[in-house]
């Protein structure tokens, strides 16, 4: 799919897998979407098996650190140590090595950005924050969703709270009512992400949702 004549939209979820997990990716396999889950590694040591049945069902997964560290803030040992965990634990959990990161907190630094460049490992953010995190509220994330939804922006949920898994159908349907598809994050940019670099949207201009 050409995101920059489609309108594309990626659904991404931080933080998991946990226990929630397992109903969300039932609400996925039943609407057809695939999205991208930033895992962190302590969690996939903790639910392999929620890893391995995200990457089985074609989701993307990716490196969120092992412990949710401020990434921006860390040292060099520190950032290596996180990332390279969350490697190996989701390595071991799926046979897949992830090629993204997302800093927690969105923190970035210089530090960070030669170490992923190094590492292989384009950065990613997003575009829309419900605050899901902080409004366990089902409605109030459906909402805050919709209303900054547009093409080619990515939005950051977290499946970790059943109050946000509660608002994925209702999302899910409305948007694709709307003709909107449901692309992963790698879909969304046309492919191989560039190491170290930072991706929030997809900038297309005048050209996005041409027919």
């Amino acid at each position: 799919m050409d995101c920059l004549r489609a309108k594309c939209v990626a659904l991404t979820f931080d933080d998991g897998p946990a226990e929630s997990t397992g109903r969300l990716l039932d609400i996925l396999a039943a609407h057809h979407v695939r999205a991208t889950f930033f895992i962190v590694g302590e969690q996939a040591a903790k639910f392999p098996e929620l890893v391995r049945r995200e990457h089985e069902a074609g989701h993307q997964i990716a490196d969120h650190s092992y412990t949710h560290a401020d990434l921006g803030r860390a040292s060099t040992k520190k950032i290596m140590s996180e990332l390279t965990r969350t490697q190996e634990a989701i390595r071991r959990a799926s046979g897949f090595t992830p090629t993204m990161l997302r800093p927690p907190y969105g923190s970035l630094s210089k530090r960070l950005t030669a170490i992923t460049r190094r590492m292989g490992l384009a950065q990613v953010l997003w575009t829309v924050d419900p605050l899901d995190w902080e409004h366990h509220d089902t409605k109030y994330v459906e909402r805050r969703v919709l209303k900054a939804v547009k093409p080619g922006y990515i939005v950051l949920m977290h499946d970790i709270h059943p109050t946000t898994v509660a608002a994925v159908p209702a999302i899910i349907e409305t948007l694709a009512a709307e003709g909107y598809s449901f692309v992963t994050v790698p879909e969304l940019f046309g492919g191989t992400l560039t190491p170290g670099k930072e991706y929030v949207r997809l900038d297309s201009g005048d050209r996005q949702g041409l027919p």
